[in-house]
């Protein structure tokens, strides 16, 4: 059945209009990004199948053109459409950072943190350098490692804090396996980079452990 033959009350679009965005589900939210379907599937039934492959949203987002593309009815087109989307979402929580303080926008945090972290394969370690207000100045992926660990220099990161003149930083990376817990490594790290961050005059705010619908505070934890 085409959604056109739904009860209105039922079709994405219409429901979106009637009771806000948040009262979609992830595959109707993606239908509607999607437009339509293919012969014999909406494009809800589309996007579950999506979900299914690729398991969540997060992951669909950091999907490679290929393996986007490898499913009946997505192309290049569609591909290029989704990142364009993605870029703006980073942009605007960007903006919405180095308007105010961090601190106080823990949610825009998180949501960026996600956004650029959650679905990546191998481990990436990223900075966000901040102001003496807390505003977020640059946002940097520092250091890439593979999917078990990653090799993060101290004396970098001072360097780029220094070449942005930052006051503060937030640290940040993932974890591929899914699990958004800090190892005793990141603890060790993190000490470390405060230590030699704090030679500088340099505070670490916090540090966030991103996994797939997850994110974890040090900071929220005790643990800095």
């Amino acid at each position: 059945m085409s959604i056109t033959d739904w009860p209105a009350g039922e079709r994405p679009r219409e429901k979106l209009l009637q009771k806000g965005a948040a009262s979609l589900s992830d595959a109707e939210l993606l239908a509607i990004f999607l437009r339509t379907g293919v012969t014999g599937k909406s494009a809800v039934d589309l996007a579950r199948e999506l979900l299914i492959r690729f398991g969540s949203l997060t992951r669909l987002f950091a999907a490679t053109e290929a393996d986007f593309c490898e499913t009946h009815g997505m192309g290049q087109a569609k591909y290029v459409q989704l990142q364009a989307v993605l870029e703006m979402s980073r942009r605007a929580l960007q903006e919405e950072l180095q308007r105010g303080d961090a601190l106080n926008s823990p949610r825009a945090v998180r949501d960026y943190l996600q956004l650029q972290l959650g679905g990546c394969q191998q481990e990436v370690f990223l900075v966000l350098f901040l102001d003496t207000q807390h505003r977020v100045i640059a946002s940097e992926e520092l250091f890439h490692g593979t999917l078990s660990q990653t090799s993060v220099y101290p004396r970098e990161v001072v360097k780029r804090a220094l070449a942005h003149n930052a006051a503060a930083v937030i640290l940040a990376h993932n974890h591929p396996s899914g699990v958004a817990e800090p190892s005793q490594s990141d603890q060790h790290l993190t000490t470390a980079l405060k230590n030699a961050l704090g030679l500088v005059d340099v505070r670490v705010l916090d540090h966030f452990v991103v996994a797939v619908g997850q994110t974890l505070s040090f900071a929220e934890k005790g643990l800095i």
